[in-house]
């Protein structure tokens, strides 16, 4: 755990103005803060152990995680009748990721909610080469 980091300050503390979803031995799951949650019921999803992003996380964290995320989702469906959830991640501060511990947040989506999580806009950034081909070459 991280002496700076907010997510790891919550899970050591578990202080009781914190609205806990779910607390497992890996992971936990808890309200956003009012103020920022996209739909009813938007959970965080956050491992336990710290790590910034999904590229330096722990594979057994990352597996808690995804775990989690997927009881939380179901829960949402069973108990929000949500239709389908989205799962929103980023993965360094470029990618627009906030808060520096790796977390997934979890947005139950329902059919007449006329809201959609896909971006709306395509990267203008070029890379030297043929992107499939450059990562193939990281696996070989």
């Amino acid at each position: 755990m991280s002496d700076t980091c907010i997510f790891c300050q919550l899970i050591r503390d578990e202080p009781a103005d914190v609205v806990w979803v779910e607390r497992e031995d890996e992971a936990v799951a808890f309200r956003p803060l009012p103020e920022s949650a996209l739909a009813p019921g938007h959970t965080l999803v956050v491992p336990r152990a710290h790590s910034v992003g999904l590229l330096d996380a722990d594979p057994r964290a990352l597996q808690a995680t995804t775990a989690l995320v997927q009881r939380v989702g179901r829960a949402m469906r069973a108990a929000l009748g949500a239709n389908g959830v989205v799962v929103l991640s980023a993965s360094g501060a470029d990618a627009g990721q906030s808060v520096p511990h790796y977390h997934l947040h979890v947005v139950p989506c329902w059919d007449d909610d006329g809201v959609t999580f896909w971006p709306d806009g395509l990267s203008q950034h070029r890379v030297d080469g043929d992107p499939y081909e450059l990562l193939a070459e990281m696996f070989e």
